[in-house]
C-alpha cells in the first residue's frame, strides 16, 4: 500500500514557496543555453544552487553531469529523479528579457524548466529530510537531444543501487499544470537510415551507357513508404519518413550515386527490428532491379520509452493527492517523440510524466510546440513539477 500521508497541501505550498527561485534559475539557464554533452555554464549554475543542501555531489567524467545524493541515514529505497540540461541548435525568436544570448542555441524543449524544477525539489527535500527514508538521487543530465547523455551517466554508475526512477517532461500542448502519464510505451524509439545508391555516371544524352542511380532512389521512396502499410500488422504503429533525397549536380550529367535518409519510429522493439530488416530488403532489392548496388545503414537512436505499469499508477496516485484528481490524466496513447530516459527505464522500474505548460494566451492546440523557435513555458505551472518530483521521492 502506497504511503501518501506526507503528500498534500503542505507539500504543494512548500513547492510554491520556492517558485521565485525556480523561475530565476530557469531564466538564467534559458538565457545561456548550451548544446551537447559539455555544458559547463549550466553545470556551474546547478552546483551554485545545490550549495549548502548537505548533498553528496559527484561530477561526471565524460560529460558535465551532476549527481547529487540526499542520504537520510535511514533504511529505505533509493529513488532517482532526473532532469536533462541541454538545449537545441535553434535560433530563438521570442521577444523576452531572458531570450537566448547564444546565437543558434535555444532551450526549445523545456530542459531549462526541468533543471530548475529538479533543483528546487532538491532544496525542498533537503529541508524535509526527516520525513524521508533511504536515499534520493538527483540526476542532472547533459546531452539528451541526440547525444545519448543518459547512457554515459549509466556507464559511470548513476543507476548503482537505484530502486526506482522518475522524470518529468514539460510540453506546451497540454493544459497548464496538468500531469499526464501512462503505463507501457510512453514515447517511441527513434532511428535513422542512410542509403547510398551506387550506379555508373555519364552523359545525360546516353543513359544506356550508364547505370542511373536516380530511378532506383526515387523508387525506394515509394517502396520505403509502403513498409508501414504492407509489412506491419495494421494494429501496430510505426512512422517511416524519407526526409532527405539528393543526387546529381546539373541537367546534362547522370550522377554516379544518389543518397536518401530518414527516420524510423516505433513503440515496440520487435516492430523496430522488423522495420529495420524491411528497409534493408527494399533498398537492396530496388537497387538490384535497376542494375545498381546500394549501401544501407541503420543508425540506432533511442529505444522505446516504456513506463513501468506500477510506477505509472504511482504517479497517478501521487499527482491526484498533490494537485487533485482534476489535474491528472492517463495519456490515451504514446507519442512519437523519443527520449533517452528510455535507457534508464530499461534497467530500473520507473516512469516519465508530462507536465502541461501551455501559455495562458493560447489554447493547447494553438501553442507553439516543443522544438519550435517560438516555444514558451508557462512558468506558473513549475511549482507543480517541483511538488511532483518531491512527492515521488516521498511516496513510500
Amino acid at each position: 500500500m502506497t504511503n501518501l500521508a506526507p503528500i498534500g497541501p503542505d507539500l504543494l505550498q512548500a513547492a510554491r514557496d520556492l517558485h521565485d527561485e525556480t523561475v530565476e534559475l530557469r531564466r538564467a539557464i534559458h538565457a545561456e543555453p548550451e548544446i551537447g554533452l559539455q555544458l559547463p555554464a549550466t553545470q556551474a549554475k546547478i552546483l551554485d544552487t545545490l550549495t549548502g543542501l548537505d548533498l553528496e555531489v559527484t561530477l561526471g567524467g565524460s560529460t558535465t553531469s551532476v549527481v547529487a545524493d540526499l542520504d537520510t541515514g535511514r533504511p529505505g529505497p533509493t529513488v532517482l529523479l532526473r532532469g536533462d540540461m541541454d538545449a537545441l541548435p535553434l535560433q530563438e525568436d521570442n521577444d523576452i528579457d531572458f531570450r537566448s544570448r547564444h546565437e543558434g542555441a535555444m532551450h526549445a524543449c523545456g530542459h531549462d524548466a526541468h533543471v530548475a524544477m529538479l533543483a528546487s525539489a532538491a532544496r525542498l527535500l533537503s529541508e524535509h529530510r526527516d520525513e524521508l527514508t533511504g536515499r534520493v538521487r538527483f540526476m542532472f543530465q547533459p546531452g539528451e537531444e541526440g547525444y545519448h547523455g543518459a547512457r554515459y551517466m549509466i556507464e559511470e554508475g548513476v543507476l548503482d543501487g537505484v530502486d526506482r526512477a522518475f522524470a518529468i517532461h514539460v510540453v506546451t500542448t497540454a493544459p497548464n499544470g496538468m500531469i499526464m502519464t501512462r503505463g507501457g510505451a510512453m514515447l517511441a524509439s527513434a532511428d535513422e537510415f542512410e542509403i547510398t545508391v551506387h550506379g555508373r555516371g555519364g552523359h545525360a544524352s546516353a543513359p544506356h551507357r550508364t547505370a542511373d542511380p536516380i530511378p532506383p532512389a526515387a523508387a525506394m521512396v515509394a517502396g520505403l513508404n509502403s513498409i508501414v502499410s504492407r509489412d506491419l500488422d495494421p494494429a501496430q504503429s510505426a512512422v517511416l519518413t524519407v526526409g532527405h533525397l539528393s543526387a546529381g549536380t546539373t541537367t546534362n550529367v547522370i550522377p554516379a550515386s544518389a543518397f536518401l535518409e530518414g527516420t524510423i519510429r516505433t513503440f515496440d522493439e520487435d516492430v523496430r527490428s522488423q522495420v529495420h530488416a524491411a528497409v534493408e530488403r527494399v533498398a537492396q532489392g530496388t537497387a538490384a532491379s535497376h542494375g545498381c548496388t546500394c549501401s544501407c545503414e541503420i543508425v540506432p537512436g533511442y529505444p522505446v520509452t516504456v513506463n513501468d505499469d506500477g510506477q505509472a499508477d504511482l504517479i497517478g496516485d501521487v499527482a491526484s493527492a498533490l494537485l487533485g484528481p482534476d489535474l491528472f490524466q492517463v495519456r490515451p496513447q504514446p507519442a512519437f517523440a523519443a527520449e533517452d530516459f528510455s535507457y534508464v527505464l530499461q534497467q530500473v522500474p520507473g516512469a516519465m510524466a508530462v507536465l502541461g505548460v501551455c501559455p495562458d494566451d493560447v489554447s493547447p492546440a494553438e501553442a507553439a510546440p516543443n522544438h519550435s523557435n517560438f516555444m514558451r513555458v508557462n512558468e506558473s505551472a513549475l511549482y507543480h513539477g517541483v511538488g511532483l518530483y518531491a512527492a515521488m521521492a516521498m511516496a513510500g
